[in-house]
């Protein structure tokens, strides 16, 4: 069975990968590089930039707010929120590897001040009570048992009236045990809540005005393109056969993708 890390031990967006993205776009780095130069490279997640500016809404950031971006990977959703909110993140993100790409490409645009990497596990967060006015996080609770629990330790963090914003896989009724075996085998996904149960966990944490959104139809427009675009990649024969299994699943209404907005 494969684990979170092993799984991202092996993802196709990588540091590498999006230097050497950025490097083919710009012919080197003579110019300082910005946020933006790493846009088109660095969001590890469905919906690129527009899933993030969804999120951030949801979350109503603005500037000087305090976010804690859950699971963040490359922190790509973290710089995009600094540079085009004016918010302050913490980046917590437990897989080494990625957690120190994160932070390389984060001074490389100069966003330091305000994007803070912390390597650090979402079932044990290390901050103080009401530390954060906001949290976003973006497919990645599926990777974590104990949901129910980090739901709580996020609204410990959060202020009162504090924003949680997130998207994840959802499980239709019709998913069968042996599909949910092989997506834990294939991409660590060790339960995948539905739509219903995600507002059940999220009122047992405490949040209220809870929301959850079908992204169902737009995801499955998401995987088609990333699967066209792993077909150019010869080295990526096995995501492409993990995304020609979700877009499968999608079809068969099986599987789809959700978001989630609650309070504090």
């Amino acid at each position: 069975m494969t684990d979170a890390i092993s799984y991202y031990d092996d993802h196709p967006i990588s540091e590498a990968h999006v230097w050497a993205a950025v490097r083919a776009r710009t012919g080197g780095f003579d110019a300082r590089l910005r946020a933006e130069d790493l846009f088109d490279f660095d969001q590890d997640h469905y919906g690129g930039l527009s899933a993030v500016d969804a999120l951030a809404t949801r979350a109503a950031l603005g500037p000087g707010m305090r976010v804690l971006d859950l699971c963040a990977g490359l922190a790509g959703p973290a710089r995009f929120i600094a540079s085009r909110r004016g918010c302050r993140v913490v980046a917590l993100e437990l897989h080494a590897g990625r957690a120190a790409g994160a932070a390389r490409l984060t001074r490389a645009v100069g966003l330091e001040r305000l994007v803070r990497i912390v390597r650090g596990d979402a079932r044990r967060l290390p901050f103080r009570r009401a530390r954060f006015d906001a949290c976003i996080s973006e497919e990645a609770l599926l990777h974590i048992e104990d949901k129910a629990a980090v739901l709580a330790d996020v609204r410990r963090v959060l202020v009162p009236g504090g924003r949680l914003a997130f998207t994840d896989w959802i499980a239709h009724p019709r998913l069968a045990d042996r599909e949910r075996a092989r997506l834990r085998d294939w991409m660590a996904a060790t339960t995948v809540q539905t739509l219903d149960g995600y507002r059940t966990l999220l009122g047992r944490a405490g949040f209220g005005a809870i929301e959850a959104e079908d992204l169902s139809d737009e995801w499955r427009r998401v995987v088609r393109d990333r699967i066209q675009r792993l077909a150019a990649r010869r080295d990526e024969v096995a995501q492409r056969a993990l995304h020609a299994f979700f877009l499968g699943l999608i079809e068969q209404g099986k599987l789809g993708g959700g978001r989630f907005t609650a309070v504090s």
